[in-house]
């Protein structure tokens, strides 16, 4: 029995695209993938719950499709990750999810008894599904889809309905199970509502493209370690190079909280000395 350090080696990244009917999940998926894998198509599999929406992209690359047939049991889909990766895929996409959770959802209110209490006969099914899915030697991209609603946007001084998406169609909180969750709109752009990678969060929306994933791929292949982390912060210079790795390494701030409490404050005292002026007596700037 030993202690370690915590280490992020090679990792595999699980992430999950939600967004309505239309808005271009699978398309979004295969583009994503295409990064993943360096553009070799043969090792993407799509577990294809969308009567065949899969098989629409075909154009670009000999990708593999599983498809599958209901009732969409949380079983189904572990046995059809069990084909994907004994067939040797680097990223399976899995399309969709929200499927499972209809089946779920059907089953739990098909029992007799009490609806509450019957909530224990479904969780243990759905916490086994997702732990295949963390667990799974691939990437996984996961769709979901979101329930639709309309709002009146203006538009050259006319106010025209459009579709938007809403809440994803899986049990609450499944979003916080995945690396990266992407939102996608009908326009088919992208923002990112959870990214532990650092890559994504904040920033302005834009289409998804094979450089997303290469950029994903890059920061899986990465591989850092908690000292390693450590030694950037205190090498940081400024509160610009800070605040850079305050986002890149998101993952593990609260072991690194007062790493960087630290560093700040002697950044922000290296600037009072050389610059003494620029600052009142209380700590904070002053103007001319």
């Amino acid at each position: 029995m030993q202690l370690r350090h915590s280490e992020r080696k090679r990792a595999k990244i699980k992430m999950a695209l939600q967004g309505s009917a239309g808005s271009g999940k699978t398309y979004s998926s295969l583009l994503l993938a295409q990064g993943l894998t360096n553009g070799d198509f043969s090792k993407v599999a799509i577990i294809d719950t969308e009567n065949g929406s899969a098989d629409l992209y075909a154009h670009l690359g000999q990708y593999n499709v599983l498809t599958l047939s209901p009732p969409f049991t949380p079983e189904i889909y572990m046995k059809a990750i069990d084909v994907c990766e004994r067939a040797g895929m680097e990223v399976i996409i899995i399309d969709s999810i929200s499927h499972c959770w209809d089946y779920l959802l059907d089953y739990h209110s098909s029992l007799a008894g009490n609806s509450f209490t019957n909530w224990s006969k479904v969780t243990p099914m759905q916490k086994t599904f997702t732990d295949r899915i963390l667990q799974c030697d691939a990437h996984v991209i996961a769709t979901m889809r979101t329930k639709q609603d309309y709002v009146l946007n203006q538009k050259d001084g006319k106010y025209v309905p459009e579709k938007v998406g809403l809440k994803a169609v899986q049990k609450d909180g499944l979003d916080y199970e995945f690396t990266i969750v992407f939102d996608l709109d009908i326009k088919h752009f992208a923002v990112s509502s959870k990214d532990r990678t650092g890559s994504f969060m904040d920033k302005p929306e834009f289409r998804i493209s094979p450089a997303t994933g290469q950029k994903i791929l890059n920061w899986c292949n990465s591989g850092t370690n908690l000292q390693e982390a450590r030694a950037k912060i205190k090498e940081a210079k400024n509160l610009e190079q800070l605040k850079m790795l305050y986002s890149q390494y998101s993952i593990w701030r609260e072991l690194l909280e007062y790493d960087f409490k630290i560093q700040k404050d002697t950044i922000t005292s290296n600037e009072i000395l050389l610059n003494p002026k620029a600052f009142s007596t209380n700590g904070s700037t002053t103007h001319d």
